[in-house]
């Protein structure tokens, strides 16, 4: 073969060689730029997680911080006392049941409350020698741009079992008595039962009857608050008569999204329309949850007679719920209390050596270990105590302590003074001299 022609030859696959090494270490290099821009999109994507993350952080901080400042506000802007109040508004919402609105006579601004909580009525009522205290929830929420309070109340009567007792005393001097324009001696917003707002997981409202008060105040703050926080509301009623707030709790519902209503009648009218005027036919009940319900990973709130929260109670816990995140509001001495610590061995044995007198009274009785309390020990005695809300909060069955202590069973709402105790929410500590 001719020299030149090798040469030629040796030169072009020389070339050739070149060529393909070059493609080889450019789709080399193409490819570590690729990853490289890769994890450079990553890192970015990461850092943006963790800004957004920070920042959805600061801005709860900062919104938990507003809330804490109204709560310290509240605080300070609240009245010691009793503060009047004049009707401007009875507003019937169904069969027996009002709804009251009240602004201060004085006209001074009202101070926000947590949704939630009661206001403390001391009604003058013919007949008593002194007044008759009773607790009613909120049943609209103020965060203090509003001018009024709001709580409904229903007629209480004879309970089925007791067809002859009267009814309740409060509940029907608010029915059967005030009237428009009339003023009403009033202590601040209270309770250790309310939404905390300036958190954001998601709860589920359970109502029953009137007791929609309290869970209507919570709904309606969460909405006015702009808050995306869920919420499942159920409320459970006979029928239409007794759907108290129809129109409120449906608009509310309409204008967010976040807050799912689902109203239960248990037994409808024959013109009542599943779909329309209510979801679900039958009672609010633990198997209902299970059906509507995602999981029970939830906070629960409870308000209503004492047969639909224990059954809703005992279903929670049943169902695995956590006791700490189940809460109800405990007024009156038919609904479901917290629990208490059963005594130990030792506690039990020096309470049965306790002696309580009831100096009035002029009886000793020797004191019950399994007594729930100072006030329901009183009446198995036959001693009479004034008492109200049943739950340490309204101070109207405080007694005057001669000689002794008491210990109590949960912190009361309303502090009594040196020397007296509430006698709904405590039990001897050693022998006791009560002035009742």
């Amino acid at each position: 073969m001719n020299a030149t022609l090798i040469d030629t030859l040796r030169d072009a696959s020389r070339d050739s060689f070149s060529t393909r090494a070059g493609v080889v270490l450019l789709a080399g290099l193409l490819a570590w730029l690729a990853v490289e821009v890769w994890r450079a999109l990553l890192r970015l994507m990461g850092e943006r997680r963790q800004r957004t993350v920070a920042l959805e952080k600061l801005h709860w901080q900062l919104q938990e911080a507003k809330i804490r400042c109204r709560e310290a506000e509240q605080v300070q802007a609240g009245w010691n006392g009793i503060r009047k109040f004049s009707v401007t508004k009875k507003i019937r919402e169904g069969d027996d049941v009002n709804a009251f609105y009240l602004k201060p006579h004085d006209g001074r601004p009202l101070p926000a409350f947590k949704p939630g909580q009661y206001l403390t009525f001391q009604l003058d009522l013919p007949g008593r020698d002194k007044p008759l205290i009773r607790c009613y929830s909120l049943s609209d929420c103020n965060d203090g741009k509003k001018d009024f309070y709001r709580v409904t109340i229903k007629k209480e009567k004879a309970p089925p079992a007791k067809p002859d007792a009267p009814p309740g005393a409060g509940s029907s001097y608010f029915t059967d008595v005030v009237r428009e324009g009339d003023i009403l001696n009033v202590k601040a917003p209270n309770g250790h039962f309310f939404l905390d707002m300036a958190k954001s997981n998601p709860i589920v409202l359970l109502a029953g009857g009137v007791g929609i008060t309290p869970m209507l105040c919570m709904a309606r703050a969460i909405a006015e608050s702009g808050s995306k926080r869920e919420a499942y509301f159920f409320f459970g009623v006979r029928n239409r008569r007794e759907h108290i707030h129809k129109e409120e709790l449906e608009k509310l519902a309409a204008e967010n999204d976040n807050i799912q209503l689902h109203v239960a009648y248990s037994k409808p009218g024959p013109d009542e329309v599943k779909g329309k005027d209510f979801q679900h036919e039958g009672r609010v009940s633990i198997e209902l949850l299970k059906e509507v319900l995602p999981s029970n990973n939830f906070e629960y709130y409870l308000c209503g007679s004492g047969a639909f929260m224990k059954s809703l109670t005992d279903g929670l816990e049943a169902w695995g719920v956590p006791d700490k995140d189940v809460h109800f509001e405990a007024f009156g001495p038919a609904t479901v209390k917290k629990k208490t610590a059963a005594p130990s061995p030792s506690e039990t044995v020096h309470l049965a050596k306790i002696n309580v007198t009831f100096a009035r009274s002029n009886k000793t009785v020797r004191w019950e270990p399994s007594a729930e309390n100072l006030l329901e020990f009183a009446a198995a005695q036959g001693v009479k105590i004034d008492s109200g809300c049943c739950a340490g909060s309204c101070g109207s069955c405080v007694v005057a302590i001669k000689s002794g202590a008491v210990d109590y069973l949960k912190k009361p709402d309303a502090e009594p003074e040196a020397g007296s105790c509430l006698t709904c929410v405590c039990r001897p500590k050693n022998d006791l001299v009560l002035d009742a």
